[in-house]
């Protein structure tokens, strides 16, 4: 069902991105609190942009309208970004040009049973642990429109005494992202043969 969902979310995003075309950027060295504010100023009623992955301090993607992305990258330069990256996407992920396929993506995570989970999941929406199935639902419906809280997220981890990372996948793009959060985290990576021995 998880990878059944997976694929959904990858087809309807691509058919947001047809529907409602738009940019995202990567923004370095420039705090949250100045971002949003960038973003504010960049938006109209008609095109928006926000930010989409707070990946981690001083690392930050940016999402929406693409004339309003170009106005936010030269404001954040303005108010000191190191850099300003248009992304190589045609898509507006985790920002409202996402609303065309939101009803479609809530019949999905509806149609797929859930339990409250065995242990504690941090879903990326508020950064919070998920206690139930209904609150895990509601939380990956809101994904697709909302910022990803990956920053906040490793630190509700490591306040919780968690020092241990396991990625799981190809690269190690997520642990070094951890390793800047968290400091004193240990990140293995688990995408190939090599990586489960180092893990046995």
């Amino acid at each position: 069902d998880g990878l059944r969902l997976v694929r959904k979310r990858g087809e309807l995003m691509k058919r947001a991105g047809e529907l409602a075309p738009g940019s995202m950027a990567a923004i370095l060295g420039v705090d949250i609190p100045t971002l949003d504010k960038v973003c504010a100023e960049a938006s109209t009623t008609n095109e928006i942009v926000q930010v989409a992955n707070d990946n981690c301090p001083g690392q930050v993607v940016i999402s929406g309208a693409k004339a309003a992305v170009e106005h936010a990258m030269a404001g954040a330069k303005a108010a000191g970004a190191k850099r300003a990256m248009p992304l190589a996407v045609s898509i507006a992920a985790h920002s409202p040009l996402m609303a065309s396929i939101q009803e479609e993506w809530n019949q999905a995570v509806d149609a797929v049973t859930m339990n409250a989970p065995k242990i504690p999941v941090i879903g990326n929406v508020h950064a919070t642990v998920l206690k139930t199935a209904e609150e895990a639902r509601a939380d990956i419906k809101a994904q697709m429109q909302s910022r990803v809280r990956w920053t906040d997220s490793v630190r509700a981890m490591s306040a919780a005494g968690i020092t241990s990372f396991v990625e799981v996948g190809t690269g190690s793009v997520l642990g070094g992202l951890v390793k800047r959060i968290a400091s004193e985290a240990v990140s293995y990576p688990l995408g190939n043969p090599q990586d489960f021995k180092a893990l046995e």
